[in-house]
Order: structure tokens, then sequence, then C-alpha cells
């Protein structure tokens, strides 16, 4: 399955950027926790965590499950939150600008159906870390922010967590940087979670 074709563009880009040596081992441990899975051949279960659900972590969810697919390793994506709030519209908006096809049902929290591929999607929609529709043991807790990673102590069913933050880009909300900041964010988001899995599918392969 091909990536949409505008959304490849985007993935040309964030290709394009550097990942300094901090961050690579930042990274190192969602490395480790994927070969480890696939050496045992066991489902990967990733889960992405912020406070509210509404941006980093849903950028997180979507182009893990993107780079894991255009490599062809099977994963499966969730995200959550300690607090229910929304996909913030700005973040909608900024995945819309990168090339994903975003379709919205409902108005209170609404779902959003973001599709990569012409058979790849994802639904996304804030909700708890814990919410009956993600993974409640045999995951991996990628805590994305600060807030959440620290007043969260406890990821129950998790095998591991693992701490890969990002800045909010909510300090630029209502600014003349907020779309620059917002895309910016996102495409630091695909650039490392390409890098990700293109260890991993090197060392499969």
């Amino acid at each position: 399955m091909e990536l949409l074709t505008y959304l490849s563009k985007a993935v040309d880009q964030a290709l394009q950027l550097k990942i300094s040596e901090d961050r690579k081992k930042v990274l190192q441990g969602l490395i480790t926790y994927l070969n480890d899975k696939i050496d045992s051949s066991k489902i990967i279960n990733l889960n992405f965590i912020c406070t509210h659900n509404s941006r980093r972590s849903q950028f997180s969810q979507i182009w893990a499950k993107v780079a894991a697919h255009s490599y062809g390793i099977p994963i499966n994506s969730y995200s959550g939150g300690v607090e229910v709030t929304e996909f913030n519209p700005r973040a909608v908006a900024s995945m819309k600008r990168l090339g994903f096809q975003i379709d919205k049902e409902g108005q209170d929290n609404p779902l959003y159906t973001v599709k990569f591929a012409d058979h790849g999607s994802l639904e996304c929609y804030s909700k708890l870390y814990n919410d009956p529709v993600n993974p409640q043991e045999d995951f991996a807790a990628i805590m994305t922010c600060a807030h959440a990673d620290q007043n969260c102590p406890i990821v129950s069913g998790a095998e591991v967590r693992l701490p890969v933050r990002y800045e909010d880009p909510k300090l630029f909300d209502g600014t003349p940087l907020e779309a620059e900041k917002y895309d910016e964010l996102s495409l630091q988001i695909a650039s490392e979670m390409f890098y990700v899995f293109c260890l991993v599918k090197h060392r499969t392969s």
C-alpha cells in the first residue's frame, strides 16, 4: 500500500531532518523494545500517552503507524491521556496540511478518521490511556509529555515505560507562528518514527 501522494512529500521532507545524538539515545529504548518483540514473534502494541491526548500523543500514534506501514512492520498504534479533551483542531489542521485525508464525525470530542494510504487509516479521538479500545496489557507506554510522565507514575498493564517527550505546540496557539510550529513538531515526530522503524527494518531484513 503506497502512501497518499501529497503525504509522501511530507515524509520526504521529514526524512531530510537531522536527528541529534541526544534524541537518538532517547529513541533507543523504543528501538530495543520493537526488536525484542519481533525476535519473540509477539504482537507489537504501542500506546502514546500525553496529558490531554490532544496533540503530541495523536501525532505520535499516527506517524508511528505510517512509518511502520512504510517499512512493512505490523504494529498496533494507540494513544491516550490522563484527561479526556479532544483531538485539537489545530493539530488536525496540521495533519491535513501535511497530506492526510481526514473525516470528522460528531462535535463533542469528535471521531476523526485519518487516512494515510488507499487502504490504511486510523480512528483518532481523545481518550484515557486505559480506555477499552486501547490495550490493557502487553504494550509499551510511550510518554510524550513531561506532565503525563511525572503525574502518571504507574501505567497499569504496560510491559515497559518509555519517555519520548516533545515540546508542546500549544505555546504558539493564537500566534502568527501557530501553523508553522504545529507542522514543525509533526515533522519532527515523523522523522523520529521513520528513524526508529528504519533501524528495525534494516535489522530484520
